[in-house]
């Protein structure tokens, strides 16, 4: 099956370098370019593709609030790819609704899988970043709320969320809990079905947000 990848960039040898890298691979196909962050939206509207690999700081409109858009009027995914790699970037471009983030001095293989990753439905998102960035934002909520969408979860279901939040694989939740990796599968499946999240990377952001998750948790586990 082919991917297929919108690329939003600026700059026209980002671009090219970009759509080189991607479609010399036999099951990416690189569909559109984007300017901006206004002409991304438009194509991700109109050519629906898998993944959208989108720059953070472009004219008009940026990367940011343009994922914001893509992710609340279709079910593209997105890769915020940028050379800023600070802290409030990556807690923004989760916010936004990106499903991953690399900075543009990636590798060219790291890139590719990223996008395998992100097309299949999985967050790309490092535990170091998961751990270290999204804790240290979402540990500044003053008064954490369950809300009715953990509410709705069960014990085992709760355990589960808090292990993908920690930047936990399926297996590794598995081997943890002592599981099969199908039925590991089957719990985080559901879990973002009953909180009505598009993929790990907003389940990592609720769990947090939540209380559910508290930074440094698992390492003193």
């Amino acid at each position: 099956m082919t991917t297929t990848v919108l690329i939003a960039d600026d700059q026209p040898l980002m671009r090219s370098a970009l759509r080189t890298c991607l479609d010399a691979e036999a099951d990416l196909t690189v569909v559109g370019e984007a300017v901006d962050g206004a002409d991304a939206v438009r194509q991700a509207q109109r050519l629906r593709p898998d993944v959208v690999v989108m720059d953070i700081r472009m004219p008009g409109l940026d990367g940011l609030a343009a994922t914001r858009e893509i992710a609340a009027g279709t079910d593209v995914r997105v890769i915020i790819l940028t050379t800023f790699d600070l802290d409030d970037y990556v807690y923004g471009a989760l916010r936004a609704g990106a499903s991953g983030f690399l900075v543009k001095d990636t590798e060219p293989a790291e890139l590719i899988h990223g996008v395998r990753v992100v097309a299949r439905g999985d967050a790309l998102i490092a535990p170091s970043i998961t751990r270290r960035l999204i804790a240290e934002f979402t540990a500044r909520a003053a008064h954490p709320d369950p809300g009715p969408r953990l509410r709705a979860l069960t014990g085992r279901e709760r355990e589960v969320m808090a292990l993908v939040a920690a930047g936990l694989s399926n297996d590794e939740i598995a081997a943890r809990l002592v599981l099969s990796p199908a039925t590991a599968k089957t719990h985080v499946s559901r879990i973002m079905t009953k909180t009505g999240v598009r993929d790990r990377a907003q389940l990592v952001i609720l769990a947090y947000e939540s209380g559910l998750t508290v930074p440094g948790w698992l390492a003193g586990s």
